[in-house]
C-alpha cells in the first residue's frame, strides 16, 4: 500500500478552505500550523460515545462513520465520511459535553485535526476563515434538513435510489447493514429491495 504522504494531505486541506476562501501564503502556512495528522486503522476510534469530542476532523484519506448506539444495545449510523469531508461530534465538540456519538473507521485513514482553542485562536488571527467555517455549517444544516425530508417524504427504495446517486461508489465502501441503517430501514429490506431494483 502507497505512504501516506503529509504533504498531499495539508496540499488537500488547503485547496479545501481555497474552494471557499481567498488565501495568502502567510495565511496559509498559518492554517496548517494548527492542525495535526492522525492516522487510524480500521475498526479504529476516533470518538467513543460519551467521551468529549476533542477535535473537528477534515479526512484526507479513508472512509469514517458516525454511529449512535441506544440502550438496547441497537447502531444507528447517523452520518459518514469520505476523503475531502469533515466528520465529529459538533455538539461536544463546542460545549465540551459528553458525545452521543462514535466515530470509527471503516477502511484505514488519515484526518487532520483541530481542537477548539485551536480553531478560535485561527479565527482570531485568520478571520476570514469564520466565513469559512459558516459555509461549512450552513451547508451541513441544509444537507441535514434534506435528509429529514427525504426520511418523511419518500419510501426506503426511493431513499436508497437517491443515496446511490449521490455517493455512486457508497457501496463498495460502506457495509449494507450500516447503509440500511443509514436509511432508517432493516437490512432484510435493504436486501429486498435491491433485488426489486436488479429485477427493473
Amino acid at each position: 500500500m502507497k505512504a501516506l504522504n503529509t504533504n498531499d494531505c495539508y496540499q488537500a486541506l488547503l485547496q479545501h478552505f481555497e474552494q471557499r476562501i481567498d488565501l495568502n501564503g502567510e495565511e496559509k502556512d498559518y492554517i496548517c500550523s494548527q492542525f495535526r495528522l492522525r492516522e487510524l486503522l480500521p475498526r479504529q476510534y476516533l470518538l467513543a460515545q460519551g467521551e468529549i469530542c476533542r477535535y473537528e476532523s477534515y479526512v484526507c484519506t479513508g472512509f469514517l462513520r458516525s454511529f449512535h448506539v441506544d440502550r438496547q444495545g441497537n447502531e444507528h449510523t447517523l452520518h459518514f465520511a469520505q476523503e475531502d469531508w469533515w466528520i465529529s461530534d459538533l455538539h461536544s465538540f463546542l460545549r465540551q459535553e459528553s458525545a452521543s456519538r462514535n466515530i470509527i473507521a471503516i477502511e484505514k485513514s488519515a484526518v487532520l485535526q483541530i481542537d477548539l482553542q485551536q480553531r478560535e485562536a485561527l479565527m482570531q488571527s485568520v478571520p476570514k476563515t469564520e466565513r469559512f467555517w459558516r459555509i461549512l455549517n450552513e451547508r451541513a444544516s441544509m444537507a441535514q434538513d434534506q435528509r429529514i425530508l427525504n426520511n418523511i417524504s419518500m419510501s426506503g427504495m426511493e431513499r436508497y435510489q437517491a443515496l446511490l446517486e449521490k455517493y455512486p461508489h457508497i457501496e463498495q465502501r460502506l457495509p449494507q447493514k450500516h447503509i440500511a441503517s443509514f436509511l432508517g430501514i432493516t437490512p432484510v429490506f435493504l436486501s429486498q429491495i435491491r433485488k426489486e431494483m436488479v429485477k427493473k
